[in-house]
């Protein structure tokens, strides 16, 4: 009888095959790494350098923080990231309590219209509200030209729902079940069991959250009229499509001003810097929360 032959998956890949995946990787990397590396560059670079380059720089001949400097000079841009941090902490604080809770809710077999509930939250997967019913909503509410416009009707997804719940189904009942004879209430069960054992997850969802609100523009283009409300990715937005981006600081008397392009790319960079430092402290709860989850039910 012959013997049973490995799934290729789990067999050890030939040197050749391992030297394709690393040519592979390396390319995937320089193409990702490359576009963010001419944006840093052209955003240091003086404009002898982008006129010499054909308006990209790759890597400046010298380095100037010139853009840097007249955009913080300012107050237009130093407002809009104040207000974008804001945006992005006050809404990412408040849509993970409301996504725990109802996870939680959700999770426990016996709360009150917990199949209802359930039944609703997966519909909202297949048919969303539209455009015009929420901002109508927003408009009745109130919230025109407010910060709670950007936060509250975005707040709660399904799809973070579900991904907390699978985790929480995870836990062993028996934990739960220890707790109650302990005599400890639900939110003492939520609080000292759940979460602490649902970081990750939680971290997966919150940094979700933390990346749209930073990006959202439409929402700030639908419901803010006043354009010193704005936060930055609709300041840029307004930037990009305007090709004038001199209002975004005061000239310092006595200098050259930068490029246009290089405060162009320094813009990119700050919007941006913020969720790439913020990354590398959640990649390691992001593949057990997403994979947890994923396959629970």
């Amino acid at each position: 009888m012959s013997a049973v032959e490995r799934p290729a998956w789990m067999g050890k890949p030939r040197l050749s095959t391992s030297i394709v995946r690393g040519i592979a990787l390396v390319l995937i990397c320089l193409v990702v790494i490359f576009p963010f590396v001419v944006v840093v560059s052209t955003s240091l670079a003086t404009q002898a350098d982008i006129d010499a380059n054909g308006g990209y720089v790759i890597w400046p001949a010298s380095f100037s923080l010139d853009a840097y400097h007249q955009i913080f000079n300012g107050t237009q841009v130093t407002r809009a990231i104040i207000i974008s941090i804001g945006i992005t902490a006050v809404g990412t604080a408040f849509s993970l309590f409301c996504t725990v809770l109802a996870a939680y809710g959700l999770s426990r077999k016996g709360s009150l219209f917990q199949r209802g509930l359930l039944t609703f939250v997966l519909i909202t997967l297949l048919f969303g509200p539209g455009m015009i019913p929420v901002y109508l909503m927003v408009k009745n509410l109130g919230m025109l030209n407010t910060y709670w416009a950007l936060i509250i009707p975005g707040a709660v997804s399904a799809f973070n729902i579900i991904i907390i719940r699978g985790f929480i189904q995870g836990i062993p009942g028996e934990i739960f079940d220890a707790a109650r004879i302990d005599g400890a209430s639900e939110w003492k069960v939520l609080s000292k069991i759940v979460l602490p054992l649902s970081v990750a997850a939680v971290a997966v969802v919150g940094l979700f959250l933390a990346v749209g609100y930073w990006n959202n523009y439409f929402g700030p283009l639908l419901y803010l009229n006043d354009s010193n409300m704005w936060p930055l990715q609709l300041l840029m937005r307004s930037f990009v499509l305007q090709g004038n981006v001199s209002s975004t600081a005061t000239n310092i008397p006595g200098t050259v001003p930068p490029p246009q392009q290089a405060i162009q790319m320094a813009l990119v960079v700050i919007a941006t810097l913020p969720i790439l430092c913020a990354y590398p402290f959640l990649t390691k709860h992001m593949s057990k929360g997403m994979l947890t989850g994923a396959v629970k039910g």
